[in-house]
């Protein structure tokens, strides 16, 4: 949008407080939350976010009344040389769609996690840690809440970046669990490492943007890229491709997705947060917002659109050979950001949006609801530990689900809701993710048969596995005591479920065929994208697909009584295949056969014989030479007279004697 149409509304004024609000709430619980407990933190912690999200709802109102760009100067920020940035923030459809998504989904993962996490704490024999949940927790919303609000790439990046520490600080929360004690610690550094990649990427891009436009706010770069991509379309390609380095990282797509997976180390609701509402969403965000840009460059347009698509069927079959609950999910969240990420590359950024929008509803819930069936067996082994000491419950995996079976008679709430985030997913009519997924499906056959095969292939798989993971969890006999004396969560916990699930079966309205709400809203910040008509062979055919898919699942995992012994039914007839999936295609043995141990092996080269004899040896032997110098002059130190006077006099005839021959 343009600067003529500025909004000038005094609800703009109150767009500052989505990032004041979570800051208040950790502040309060850095200062008062240790003494004042759990529920005082919880309480604090929650409310914080519901404010956010009311302020955004403010937002949302004044623009559906007067579309525009809305601006707020909250200070003055970088005067250097050529560079003029105040802490500005923007308030226009597309960041105001984000806030509503973060805040919202982020309140009630947020009120999940005051039951999910005194659970925890009491698990894991460290209550301290509850109120630096929240405080992290709180921290997370803020970062985001600047990415989205930001009107520069500058301030964009703070967000950008706190986000990023974020995502370490909370995969990383119980550093000293794990395998080998260190684990979880490990899976935070690589999140934190990995992500860096990518921020170089962002980096670069910022520079060029700067070095051509002498400017990093969105509204100057805008205006002048058509004049810059006609005169210096390289710069322009290279700026963009830079970005998607940048998406790669932030957003988890081929080949800096390494990192989300190993995130299943932070507790639940962190993996909800994360994969669900924020820190994921970014990349897409940040193409979204650029599309000015992107329009200027088909090349970077199709580049985009090929990783998104290529990631979406990678990731897809990856997930059909997990067996840990979480990490199915993990690869279904890279699988999903695919989708989007390939349909913001098409130019049909409503329609990756609308599947950003539904996606946080279905995944939000597909975790949290995985958490539930956690705690469930959680308390299951407890009791079956305490009452039998069997010897199956002594390495007990609560996320295994090979453990599991049977939860749907058990965890009726959990199962129902668990049930509609699966089938949303998978995109079964009438629910939300049918809707989104059919607008990209629809966009992809409208752009290019290539991508639309890539993206119908990973439909299917997608269906597939979500099958094959319900019918592992909930159907057929409890494979171990745990499953056997699994129990419903609490109220706190099953009450966000039931929301998320009523989002997840009602969200696809925000964009119905013939009505496109949500095109609508969004054309005032998201010009020239891609509208494509519903396309009633595509929904049709990807509906019978996914069918197909689940009733493949059933045959093969629902109607057979399996054991946790039982090997995969896939493993026979897919042979080597189905290990590749099993071990994700080796592409972490990739990483560290071609850049983790040869970096290490060059560090401790490094440190070895270059740092230890050589470096260090060049400073100890110039010190070794400074005391033998000053040893050797100390004898000249004689103490009389009569020496220092001869070597004065014999100084100053040798200077004569310079100067009478020269």
């Amino acid at each position: 949008m343009l600067l003529s149409e500025t909004l000038q509304n005094p609800a703009v004024s109150l767009v500052p407080w989505v990032v004041f609000l979570p800051l208040i709430g950790l502040v309060i619980n850095l200062v008062l939350g240790q003494r004042l407990g759990e529920k005082f933190v919880g309480a604090v912690a929650s409310l914080a976010a519901l404010a956010a999200f009311g302020v955004a709802v403010v937002l949302a109102v004044t623009l559906a009344g007067e579309p525009g760009v809305g601006k707020f100067h909250l200070l003055d920020w970088i005067q250097v040389g050529g560079l003029n940035l105040g802490w500005d923030f923007r308030v226009d459809t597309l960041s105001v769609t984000m806030m509503l998504v973060v805040a919202g989904v982020g309140s009630l993962i947020h009120i999940y996690a005051t039951a999910y996490m005194h659970s925890d704490v009491r698990h894991n024999g460290d209550p301290s840690r509850y109120r630096r949940f929240f405080v992290y927790f709180n921290l997370f919303i803020l970062a985001m809440m600047i990415l989205v609000s930001a009107d520069s790439y500058l301030m964009l990046f703070v967000g950008w970046e706190g986000v990023g520490l974020c995502s370490y600080l909370l995969i990383g929360f119980w550093f000293e669990k794990g395998a080998d004690g260190t684990a979880n610690a490990k899976a935070a550094k690589k999140a934190f490492v990995v992500n860096r990649v990518g921020d170089f990427g962002l980096l670069l891009a910022m520079f060029l943007l700067f070095w051509n436009f002498k400017s990093l706010s969105f509204d100057e770069i805008f205006a002048q890229a058509p004049a810059l991509a006609q005169a210096a379309p390289g710069v322009v390609l290279a700026v963009t491709l830079f970005m998607l380095l940048g998406v790669a990282g932030k957003s988890a797509q081929l080949p800096l997705f390494v990192w989300l997976p190993d995130a299943m180390a932070g507790p639940t609701p962190v993996s909800a947060l994360i994969h669900a509402a924020t820190m994921v969403t970014a990349g897409v965000y940040l193409v979204a917002r650029s599309s000015p840009l992107y329009l200027e460059v088909p090349a970077a347009q199709q580049a985009v659109m090929w990783v998104g698509a290529l990631t979406a069927l990678f990731a897809a079959t990856i997930a059909v050979a997990q067996n840990d609950i979480k990490k199915v999910l993990a690869y279904s969240t890279i699988s999903q950001l695919g989708f989007m990420v390939a349909a913001v590359g098409m130019t049909a950024y409503v329609a990756g949006m609308f599947h950003l929008i539904t996606h946080a509803f279905f995944k939000a819930l597909l975790f949290l609801s995985a958490g539930s069936v956690i705690l469930g067996l959680e308390h299951g082994h407890a009791h079956s530990h305490n009452g039998h000491n069997g010897h199956e419950e002594d390495h007990f995996d609560p996320q295994d689900m090979r453990n599991m079976g049977g939860l749907q008679g058990r965890m009726k709430t959990t199962f129902w809701v668990y049930l509609i985030g699966a089938l949303a997913l998978a995109g079964i009519a009438p629910l939300s993710g049918f809707f989104s997924k059919d607008e990209i499906l629809a966009a992809a056959l409208h752009t290019s048969p290539a991508i639309f095969a890539l993206l119908i292939a990973a439909a299917f798989l997608t269906a597939f596995y979500m099958g094959r993971q319900v019918f592992l969890v909930f159907f057929g006999r409890p494979r171990s005591t745990a499953a056997e004396h699994a129990v419903e969560s609490p109220a706190l916990i099953t009450v966000p479920l039931i929301l998320l699930a009523l989002l997840s079966a009602l969200g696809g309205a925000l964009n119905l065929p013939k009505i496109y709400t949500l095109e609508h809203w969004l054309e005032h910040s998201l010009q020239h994208s891609l509208v494509v008509e519903f396309n009633l062979t595509v929904a049709v055919g990807s509906v019978l697909l996914a069918l197909t898919a689940i009733a493949l699942a059933w045959w093969l995992y629902g109607k057979r009584q399996m054991r946790a012994s039982d090997p995969d039914p896939l493993a026979a007839p897919l042979g080597g295949l189905f290990r590749a999936l099993q071990n994700k295609w080796w592409v972490d043995e990739l990483y560290q056969a071609v850049i983790v141990r040869p970096y290490h092996a060059l560090a401790s080269w490094l440190s070895g014989p270059v740092d230890s004899t050589g470096i260090d040896g060049i400073a100890n032997g110039l010190g070794q030479l400074t005391h033998w110098a000053a040893g050797s002059l100390r004898r000249i130190q004689t103490g009389y007279v009569r020496t220092y006077v001869l070597v004065v006099l014999f100084g100053v005839v040798l200077m004569l004697a310079f100067l009478a021959f020269n």
